[in-house]
């Protein structure tokens, strides 16, 4: 999976010479114009997301994306989803129509939309227990939920449910924000005016907008109508299905914005005041959240024999949705598959750090500031992350160590 963002004003994106020729937008004259051209068939991005003020898209531009497979997403100024632009979906009719009785069967309803409420809290509980191995504060239970949705029988009781486990979930999540941060809880649109109101989020906002733009890819492809949720109930306008689908990966978007947190990625300037006092992502911000949701999407995790990025497993499960609702499966299963966290900062980590000399780590052929810093963070509360090309340095020490 690989986004491109498009920002700011003069966006243009058209054809010219079989080429697909895109000007991203700027907001002043001294910004530098970005320009990319891509190749017939050459084309490296599945998705573009256009969180522009103003521009052009030509009707040729539109016709080479979507031949060439690649979803258009507009987002509304508050980083919410306003529309996207999908290549030619499944034909299969019968698939809505199963859909569409399940929808109406109570039963089946509940038990589908039970499936994905599961799936979330399995991966709420995921969350909570890495940012409990980083911040002791953070305490929760949640054993009375799980009962409770066990026994629940029709759809307002799981709601019901999943709105307790979401407000002990962003309770918890609010201790681990840092003050600059403002942040006290998720907003609860039901209650308040659009838009956000804090830097978290206007973040977390932007991130489950693409993470509904996948979801609509993954209904599109397997021939499911976005419209008809089954936890979600059908309003017009909105993706209920699109909605149900982001449950199990929400996860996904909360360890992006929580990983920015730490390490200090994001700045104030990333962010604008609106005349309405929302809050929303300046360029230079939704570009740091769209590259690391990239990559937590792009994370690879074991289904089914096979290393798959996290992108293609919710195109998978919607598959087995669509099967079982075609009767060709027997069963539903979102919380497969399992996401295991390994936290880099523990103290046995820390321990190792503080433990190698300059002398041997110099011998390695590596940095004596690099080792420097890294004993920095093992000495401070605070907690932090370890590159890949770190944790492989820190493998040839300890091979060094046992030889010697």
């Amino acid at each position: 999976m690989r986004f491109l963002l498009l920002n700011g004003n003069g966006i243009d994106i058209r054809v010219n010479n079989a080429k697909l020729r895109v000007k991203d937008g700027r907001f002043s004259t001294t910004d530098e114009l970005q320009e990319y051209v891509f190749s017939p068939k050459r084309i490296d991005i599945d998705s573009i997301i256009i969180y522009g003020q103003n521009g052009n898209l030509t009707i040729d531009a539109i016709r080479w994306l979507i031949k060439h497979n690649v979803q258009i997403s507009v987002l509304n100024w508050d980083g919410k989803l306003l529309t996207t632009m999908l290549p030619p979906e499944s034909t299969n009719v019968k698939t809505k129509f199963a859909q569409y009785h399940a929808f109406e069967d109570e039963k089946a309803r509940v038990t589908i939309a039970k499936n994905f409420i599961e799936a979330k809290f399995d991966k709420t509980l995921v969350v909570l227990d890495y940012l409990k191995q980083r911040y002791p504060e953070i305490e929760y239970d949640l054993t009375e939920d799980f009962e409770k949705l066990k026994k629940a029988k029709t759809i307002k009781e799981i709601m019901g449910v999943e709105g307790g486990v979401a407000y002990k979930y962003w309770n918890e999540f609010a201790k681990a924000i840092p003050e600059k941060y403002d942040f006290e809880s998720r907003i609860d649109s039901s209650r308040r005016a659009t838009g956000a109101g804090d830097m978290v989020n206007a973040m977390l906002n932007y991130g489950y907008a693409l993470l509904e733009a996948e979801g609509l890819r993954a209904i599109n492809a397997v021939g499911l109508d976005p419209h008809v949720g089954f936890l979600h109930e059908m309003t017009p306008s909105k993706n209920s299905l699109a909605y149900d689908l982001q449950e199990p990966y929400r996860f996904l978007v909360d360890f992006a914005v929580i990983s920015l947190i730490e390490s200090e990625r994001m700045e104030i300037k990333d962010f604008i005041r609106t005349e309405s006092y929302s809050l929303r992502l300046r360029p230079s911000g939704a570009k740091k959240l769209t590259e690391e949701i990239n990559l937590w999407f792009n994370k690879r995790v074991s289904y089914k024999e096979n290393m798959t990025m996290w992108s293609y497993v919710m195109f998978l499960k919607t598959r087995e949705l669509a099967q079982y609702l075609s009767d060709k499966r027997k069963d539903i299963d979102f919380i497969e598959p399992q996401y295991e966290t390994k936290r880099q900062d523990s103290s046995d980590i820390r321990q190792k750090i503080l433990s190698i000399s300059y002398s041997d780590w110099k011998k390695l052929g590596f940095s004596k500031g690099t080792l420097h810093y890294m004993k920095q963070n093992a000495k401070a509360d605070k907690p932090f992350t370890l590159n890949a090309h770190v944790r492989e340095r820190l493998e040839q020490w300890e091979k060094l160590i046992a030889t010697t």
